[in-house]
């Protein structure tokens, strides 16, 4: 096995054992639309991580530990938790309300189908540099539990930076502000309180989450380059006007609960 077999064998494990890899997408096939080739390679701009940077590393310290005080405030800490799960899923749940309108499958599939494959070609960004620094994490490095103990196992076996949870949340806020410009501010709120929770749960170091946001940033950009996202991004815009005008928002909001409605009652069946 040559070295390029070797460093692709172990992201193929990493990933798979992480928190990174969502159930979501392990049901569903997703079309990204790049490879992790074409994706802009992070190692080539991204600085090191600052575990040897004493100044950059002291602020990571010191970060950890105003995330350990952010614990004691019980709405931010179960807010921190449920931030702690990684999967389009969630960030459905925790996105519909700020950018004003429900999001699923049947109610809003072309929207739902541009986060799935968005969010997964942005995602995939930060595999070089994970496998390549396979930082270790401040709970392993403190010998401490974070808020989501279950998911330490296969968080210690992965690398910390950049941060994906970070990712998936700033690239989620920066989609959907696309599609619904006037909750811009609200949408970037939640996705930066999204990469706040890495260091409040103890999963990342503070650098680990500035670097995700800008990992995002640049796999959004890079997005914009291809065709097929452009057009499902006007698809997901339209779908938004429409559901949202008035004139026509109800009986849609009506056939997309019978949908839903449909959808359990079949899974019930099986």
């Amino acid at each position: 096995m040559n070295k390029i077999q070797t460093v692709m064998f172990a992201a193929i494990l990493i990933l798979c054992g992480s928190a990174s890899l969502s159930a979501q997408y392990v049901r569903e096939p997703v079309n990204a639309y790049f490879t992790t080739k074409e994706m802009p390679d992070l190692m080539k701009f991204l600085p090191a991580p600052p575990d040897s940077i004493i100044n950059k590393f002291t602020y990571d310290v010191s970060q950890y530990m105003w995330g350990k005080e952010m614990r004691k405030d019980p709405v931010r800490a179960e807010i921190a938790r449920r931030d702690g799960e990684y999967g389009l899923r969630y960030i459905i749940q925790e996105f519909s309300e700020p950018f004003g309108l429900e999001i699923s499958r049947e109610g809003t599939p072309e929207i739902y189908k541009l986060l799935r494959e968005a969010t997964a070609t942005c995602d995939s960004i930060c595999t070089l540099p994970k496998v390549r620094y396979m930082r270790r994490r401040p709970f392993v490095v403190f010998n401490e539990h974070t808020l989501t103990p279950d998911s330490e196992a296969s968080l210690s076996r992965s690398g910390s930076y950049p941060s994906g949870h970070t990712i998936l949340g700033w690239s989620a806020a920066l989609l959907l502000m696309e599609i619904n410009p006037a909750k811009a501010d609200t949408l970037l709120a939640r996705g930066y309180m999204y990469g706040e929770s890495r260091v409040i749960v103890g999963a990342h170091w503070q650098s680990d989450v500035d670097a995700g946001y800008l990992a995002a940033s640049v796999a959004y950009a890079k997005l914009h380059t291809s065709e097929r996202f452009l057009e499902q991004m006007s698809k997901a815009r339209e779908e938004f006007v429409r559901l949202t005008t008035p004139a026509v928002a109800e009986p849609q909001r009506r056939s997309a609960r019978s949908a839903r409605r449909a959808a359990r009652q079949q899974a019930r069946a099986y």
